[in-house]
């Protein structure tokens, strides 16, 4: 299926949960924030959380400074 994270065009596996995407984009253990359909998903709905076509998921990355 098709959705867009972060602007361009992914394909997923039919049935991907949001954790899914999370270990496809390499995130698992860091600090970042998932919106899907501009609605802020929370870390504990990851695994239960079935993306579908046309989904639009941005990803912001928490940067620590200093």
């Amino acid at each position: 299926m098709q959705v867009t994270v972060n602007g361009e065009s992914t394909e997923l596996a039919d049935g991907c949960t949001a954790l899914d995407l999370v270990r496809q984009l390499g995130l698992e253990g860091r600090r970042f924030a998932m919106e899907v359909n501009g609605e802020i998903l929370s870390r504990s709905a990851h695994e239960t959380h079935r993306l579908t076509p046309g989904d639009r998921v941005e990803v912001v990355h928490a940067v620590g400074g200093g």
